[in-house]
Formats: structure tokens, C-alpha cells, sequence
């Protein structure tokens, strides 16, 4: 054998030998290394087991065992973050505060985690040391410049209910990154903390530095706000961010809208006013609160309204609407002042029929047909005028769909007054179809309803009002709820319907403005089949006593529901009724104060709850006018 083969050869064994005895090597770190993770996966599960065991001590109350099974488990440092919440809250309610205190060194020490630096602080406040926690927090807060963490001191302490410590760091985070930041977070710590007029001025900031969220704004200060007493501090609040700043458009929305929130529609009407002369847009802020005072029966507000925009706004699509505004509102007062003056009715008639004249392909014009119709119908009896002017309104050209659609329901309404149901039924059916899922669509379903009903079909009645219960329309869908209440509560005492029957025959009645002939009937009515009615009968009798002028007999009439009936469903409204006649027909201020006034202690949930308080402030003085801002 050569030299180089013996060298070789003693090489290849060499190699061979290291080889097997780094495979040997690995295999045995490989078995070390799994013996190691086996014995510590098998130590962590059991330090977990261990944890649920503590954890459910805790939920049981066993605080002492529970303390003793978190002291084992914290020497392993792998388990504090898993523990330390609840061992951290079992010390302070255990009085432990030394061991706490020692512990949370130890932590402080040892990690950098915030929250620990936070746990000593919320420790000196469990402890009673509240000079010491204030200067702490003072010291943490005033050294940490991150506005970050700032925040989420300021969440970690709201969570242990510790409000004003938590105010104080957001408060200096908005010093840090600028004001612009953290509003709504503020905001909803002043409300936790009861602080109504911090609130509202961060809720100022926030729509002062973004003004298109005035919406957002509105609907979360209805929600917060409450009381009348918060909502006068508001207006306050607005009042001297106004003087300061003139030119905010979002304050001057704001003070029209907390008006209206308080239905103080004559301050509204004010701040209206002097929002249109300043910021004047397309569309007049005046002409809108005119026409929720008249949805809410202020009549006097509305004619201001609308004559405030007829003469500033003469050249803009708002000038019509503002006439129109006008006469319907002196069309609501004439209606709602007892007995009804048929003089003025004519001269309502007059009025509207200038107005079409003046505008005679105006859409807007359309509309005085609707009313001249009902007007001639109602009132007056003149029910050959009233189909006249509706069947023009049908018939032109310029009427939209929805006006059409309108004059067929009014139409329906004549032929019933007329005494042909059939055809009433016909053009309310062609309505429903036409105009099918909207408001004037289920207004014509009820019109039907209650056509059926007024016949006496009440099952024919029930499957309408049982649809209508579902309409989009609050008022539609509580008219139903009523009239289907008031059928199944009838048949339930009387299956024949005799009673029911005779009360909806004497509603027709109603409905036909045949009014002597209703109270009379009433006066004879027989509800000893269905005493479930007579609750009706009382308040349908004391409505059309009130019509024709008899103030004080409508009163006794209310008076007998509340002795009767104190408890039932038409309670608050006889009680709310009496106030507005005192207030309204019979002018005795005195008088409707003590009724609105002990209405809020009786019915403080009642849907009129909002009007009582606003009339009741109102009468009180509460509203008088302020100088323009």
C-alpha cells in the first residue's frame, strides 16, 4: 500500500467516527431539550390549573385560600401578567396595603410596564393617603410627555372608578398634543363624574373645532341632558360663547336648538331670527321653527315666523311656503278656539283663494285647494264646494302625485260627511295602492279602518289596524294601537258589539260634524254591556262640550274619567285636557298653572309630560324674552 492510500484511509475513519458521534450528540441534545420542554410545559399547565383554581376562589369569595394559592403562584415571574390583576385587588381588599406596596416596588423594579407605576398610586387612594396619591399622580403625570400613555392612564384609572385622577391625565395629554384631541374621551369622563357644565364645554370645543359634527353633537346632549335646569345652563354656557365670539355659526344653531329642546318656541323663533340675519342661507332657519311651532300648536310663534321670513326672504323659494305658513296658521287658531267662528272661516276661505290667484301654477298654490275643500266641508256644510275644488286640484295639471293622492283622501272624507261610504272607500282603496308603504299610503289604510269600523265590521277594522300597528308614521301607528285597543277590550265584555256599535255609529256622527245629534245620543248611551266604554264615552262627550263652548260641563265630564278611572288609559289626558281649557278657553292662568303643575307629580312618564312643564314655565314667566344675540 502507497503512503497517500494509508493516510486517506486513516482520514475516512476519522471523519466516520466524528460523524456518528455528532449525530450521537445531537440526538442527545434533542432528548435533553424535549425532557426540558416537557418539564416545562408540564410546570406551566399546572401553574395554569393552578391559576383557574385561585381565580375561582376568588369568584366564590374565598379571598384567604385564594390569597395563599397567588402567593405560591407569584414566585414564578412567568405568571404575573396572568395574575397579577386579581392578586393586586384581593391585597387592597384584604387591608394587605404593606404587601402590596412591597410587591408593587418589587414589579416597578424589576419591568418597565406603565400600569404598575399606576397600581402604586390607585394603592396610596385604597390606603386613605389621598395627599400623598395627589402628589403622586401630579409627579407621574407632569414627567411623562407621551400623550399616549397619558390616555391610557387616564382609561386604566376610570376603570377602577377613580374619575378625577383620570380627568387629570387626559386634561394634561390635551396640554401635551394640543386641545384638538381626546374631546369626546373628556366629555364622557366629566359626565361619569357628574360634572354637567365641564361637559358641555368640551362638547362645545369639539363641534367649535369641527362643525360638521354639530349633528353627532345635538343627539348626544339630548341623550345626556336631561333636566330643564341643564339645559338652562347650556343656553347660558352658549349665550357667553356667543358674546365672544360673534361670528360662531355652530353656537348660534346650538341656542335655537336648546330652545326647541325646552319647546320654548317664541326663544327659538329670537334665536331663528337673528341666525337668518347673520348667516343668511338658501334656506331660512325662521321658516323651519315656524313649522314645528305649528306642529306644536303655538300658533302666535308660527304667524310670527312666517311674517318675519315673508319679509325678509321676498325673492326666495322660502317666500310661498311663509305665505301659506300664515294663513294655515291662523286656519289652526280659528279651529282650536271654541265655539268655531264662521265668520272667520270665510275669511280663511277668502285669504286662500287670493293666494291661488296670486300663484296660479305654483305648486305651492296647490295646496290652499286642500284646505279651501275641507274648510267649505267642515264648517260651513257646503260639501258640493268642497268636491268642486278637489276634483280642479286633481285635474291639474301642476298638482304633484302626492298632492292628487292627498285630494282623493279629502275626497273619501266629503263622501263619508255625504253619507256614501261606498265611494269613500273607493278612493281611499286607490290611495292605498298608489301610494303603497308611505305615510299618505297607510293614512288612507286607516281611513279605511275606521270607515269599517264606523259601520260596525269591527273584524274588518282589526286586519287594517293590525298592518297600520307596523307604520312608519308614530301617529298613524298610535292611532291604530288606540282604535284596536279599544275594539278588542269591547268584545272582550261584549261579544254581540251592541254598545260598541251604537259608540262608533255616534263617532260617525262626529266625523260628519253633526255634533247636537252626538251629544245627544251620547247623553242616552247605554254602556251597561260594555262598561270597558265608558271611559270613552266621558272623554268623547267632554271633546264635543268643549266645542260648542260648554267649558264647564266638558269639565265635569274630565272629572268623572279621574274619579272613575284614575287609573286607566285616558287619565292624563282628561288631566292634561283641563289644563288646556283653563289655559286656553276659559284664560284663567292660576288655574292651569296648579293643574300643570300637579300633573308633572302625577304623570311624570306621560307623553304630555314635555308640554305640561313647557306650558307651566311659560305661564310662570320663565320664557320672557331676551334681547337678540
Amino acid at each position: 500500500m502507497t503512503k497517500s492510500f494509508v493516510e486517506n484511509k486513516r482520514i475516512n475513519k476519522f471523519t466516520t467516527i466524528m460523524s456518528i458521534t455528532n449525530l450521537f450528540n445531537n440526538i442527545l441534545k434533542y432528548i435533553i431539550t424535549m425532557c426540558l420542554l416537557f418539564t416545562i410545559t408540564t410546570s406551566i399547565a399546572q401553574d395554569f390549573q393552578e391559576i383557574q383554581i385561585a381565580n375561582e376562589y376568588v369568584s366564590k369569595g374565598e379571598k384567604e385560600k385564594a390569597l395563599q394559592a397567588y402567593q405560591h403562584l407569584i414566585k414564578n415571574q412567568q405568571n404575573i401578567s396572568l395574575i397579577h390583576s386579581n392578586y393586586f385587588n384581593l391585597l387592597i381588599s384584604l387591608g394587605h396595603y404593606k404587601q402590596a406596596e412591597d410587591y408593587l416596588h418589587k414589579l416597578i423594579r424589576r419591568e418597565t410596564k406603565y400600569t404598575y407605576k399606576l397600581d402604586l398610586g390607585i394603592l396610596l387612594v385604597k390606603e386613605g393617603e389621598l395627599a400623598k396619591a395627589n402628589k403622586y399622580f401630579d409627579n407621574l403625570f407632569s414627567d411623562d410627555r407621551e400623550a399616549f400613555h397619558l390616555k391610557m392612564s387616564a382609561d386604566y384609572l376610570a376603570s377602577y372608578n377613580l374619575l378625577d385622577y383620570a380627568i387629570q391625565a387626559l386634561v394634561t395629554a390635551r396640554k401635551i398634543a394640543g386641545p384638538t384631541i381626546y374631546n369626546l374621551e373628556l366629555a364622557n369622563l366629566y359626565r361619569l363624574n357628574g360634572n354637567r357644565m365641564q361637559m358641555i364645554e368640551v362638547y362645545l370645543d369639539y363641534i367649535s373645532q369641527v362643525p360638521a359634527n354639530i349633528s353627532y353633537t345635538k343627539n348626544m346632549l339630548q341623550m345626556l341632558l336631561t333636566k330643564p335646569e341643564e339645559f338652562d345652563a347650556l343656553e347660558e354656557v352658549l349665550y357667553n360663547r356667543i358674546q365672544k365670539d360673534q361670528q360662531s355659526e355652530v353656537y348660534a344653531d346650538l341656542l335655537v336648538w336648546v330652545n326647541l329642546q325646552q319647546k320654548n318656541f317664541s326663544g327659538a323663533f329670537i334665536q331663528a331670527r337673528s341666525y337668518d340675519k347673520r348667516f343668511r342661507k338658501d334656506q331660512s332657519k325662521t321658516l323651519e321653527i315656524g313649522q314645528i311651532a305649528m306642529n306644536n300648536s303655538d300658533y302666535e310663534v308660527a304667524i310670527k315666523c312666517f311674517t318675519f321670513v315673508v319679509k325678509e326672504f321676498p325673492n326666495t323659494e322660502n317666500y310661498l311656503p311663509a305665505q301659506l305658513g300664515i294663513i294655515r296658521a291662523h286656519e289652526a287658531k280659528v279651529k282650536n278656539t271654541f265655539p268655531v267662528n264662521n265668520q272667520a272661516i270665510r275669511l280663511l276661505i277668502k285669504e286662500y283663494k287670493e293666494f291661488k290667484n296670486q300663484n296660479p301654477n305654483n305648486p305651492n298654490a296647490e295646496e290652499a285647494y286642500l284646505s279651501l275643500s275641507m274648510l267649505h266641508s267642515l264648517y260651513l256644510n257646503e260639501l258640493d264646494s268642497g268636491v268642486y275644488y278637489l276634483l280642479k286640484l286633481i285635474d291639474s295639471p301642476t298638482a304633484s302625485a302626492i298632492q292628487r293622492a292627498q285630494a282623493k283622501i279629502n275626497l273619501g272624507d266629503i263622501y263619508l260627511l255625504k253619507g256614501e261610504p261606498w265611494e269613500s272607500t273607493l278612493l281611499y282603496s286607490q290611495v292605498e295602492k298608489s301610494q303603497h308603504e308611505s305615510t299618505l299610503g297607510y293614512e288612507a289604510k286607516l281611513r279605511n279602518a275606521k270607515l269599517w269600523y264606523f259601520n260596525g265590521e269591527f273584524k274588518l277594522a282589526q286586519e287594517h289596524l293590525d298592518i297600520l300597528k307596523q307604520a312608519t308614521t308614530r301617529e298613524i301607528a298610535n292611532d291604530a294601537m288606540d282604535l284596536s285597543m279599544r275594539i278588542k277590550e269591547n268584545i272582550t265584555f261584549d261579544t254581540t258589539g251592541i254598545a260598541l256599535k251604537e259608540f262608533s255609529a255616534i263617532e260617525l256622527l262626529v266625523y260628519q260634524n253633526k255634533l247636537d245629534q252626538a251629544i245627544q245620543r251620547l247623553d242616552t248611551f247605554n254602556s251597561t254591556t260594555s262598561p270597558g266604554i265608558q271611559d270613552d264615552v266621558y272623554w268623547l262627550q267632554a271633546n264635543l262640550l268643549m266645542k260648542k263652548g260648554r267649558f264647564n260641563e266638558a269639565l265635569k265630564k274630565l272629572e268623572k274619567i279621574l274619579s272613575e278611572f284614575g287609573d286607566d288609559i285616558l287619565a292624563d289626558d282628561a288631566y292634561f285636557l283641563q289644563g288646556d281649557i283653563y289655559e286656553h278657553q276659559l284664560k284663567n292662568k292660576d288655574k292651569a298653572m296648579e293643574i300643570y303643575r300637579e300633573f308633572l307629580n302625577k304623570f311624570p312618564g306621560s307623553v304630555y309630560a314635555a308640554e305640561a312643564r313647557k306650558r307651566y314655565r311659560t305661564l310662570r314667566g320663565d320664557f320672557a324674552e331676551l334681547p337678540n344675540q
